[in-house]
């Protein structure tokens, strides 16, 4: 039956527009925004997902801070106990030299005094960002310097926790107080001086050893997290982000089926003129 009051043809092309329209300019906004998935109206369960993940992200960016900044505080220190190192070599040399006999031993005393001031000096000034590892405190009340290193999440919706990898404070305030060594007069107060020397130096290797096994490990922290953080991206993009390729195809897709859709509506509204025919 063909009514001039209802046309069904028109009302059903209508529609079939209408849906079109919406798909294109999904696929328009999709396009020019480069997001998917830009609105929890989108996909409320993909957007919820990619929201937490962009949060962990902000915090894994943070944290890569904080590895930078532990990792230049202990550079400083090991820095630094190499130098006494080297320091604690050269009064070495000079107390196996003042074991002869025809030797000016109050010279070298004096020059081993020099000496024991530089790494005095050293200790001191081996501090980043008020930070000194080589001290008996990190920061004057501390012994441990804790560097945020991991966000820990059990579950898509557990609390967050952070790791702390801690660098313990070397002491040398009061395990390297060269005053105590043996101070030369003579060569037999050089055997003594000797053995306090040795002592000396094998903990300073021990430090320096210690420090820089604590640089390697947050440098290889450091990587891990900006990996991680690379991937979490890369994550969040798969889920979220428009594929170009797809969006273009389905675009001009989208844009054929307009034309049809309003070529078809055309010719249902035209219908109801053929009814004139029938009073001729």
């Amino acid at each position: 039956m063909t009514s001039i009051l209802t046309n069904n043809g028109a009302m059903v092309a209508l529609q079939t527009l209408q849906s079109v329209n919406n798909s294109l300019t999904d696929a328009q906004n999709e396009i020019s925004t480069g997001k998917r998935v830009g609105s929890a109206s989108d996909n409320a369960a993909v957007w919820a997902i990619s929201k937490t993940m962009e949060s962990d992200i902000a915090g894994f960016n943070a944290i890569s801070e904080s590895l930078a900044i532990g990792e230049a505080t202990v550079a400083v220190a090991s820095a630094g106990a190499e130098q006494i190192v080297d320091k604690l070599i050269e009064i070495k040399e000079l107390i196996v030299s003042a074991q002869s006999e025809n030797v000016d031993h109050t010279k070298i005393q004096l020059d081993i005094d020099k000496k024991s001031d530089q790494v005095a000096a050293i200790m001191a000034a081996a501090q980043f960002n008020g930070v000194n590892l080589l001290l008996d405190t990190v920061d004057g009340t501390e012994t441990k310097l804790g560097v945020l290193a991991s966000l820990d999440r059990v579950g898509p919706t557990g609390t967050p926790v952070g790791t702390k990898i801690e660098i313990d404070a070397l002491d040398f305030t009061n395990t390297l107080d060269l005053s105590t060594m043996q101070t030369i007069g003579d060569s037999t107060d050089a055997v003594q001086a000797l053995i306090d020397i040795e002592v000396f130096l094998a903990l300073a290797i021990t430090g320096a050893a210690q420090l820089g096994s604590d640089s390697a490990r947050l440098k290889d922290q450091g990587e891990f997290v900006s990996k991680l953080t690379d991937s979490m991206k890369m994550g969040v993009s798969s889920m979220t982000d428009t594929d170009m390729e797809e969006a273009s195809a389905r675009l001009k897709a989208l844009q054929t089926q307009q034309q049809l859709a309003v070529q078809s509506l055309s010719i249902a509204n035209s219908a109801p003129e053929t009814l004139m025919t029938l009073f001729r």
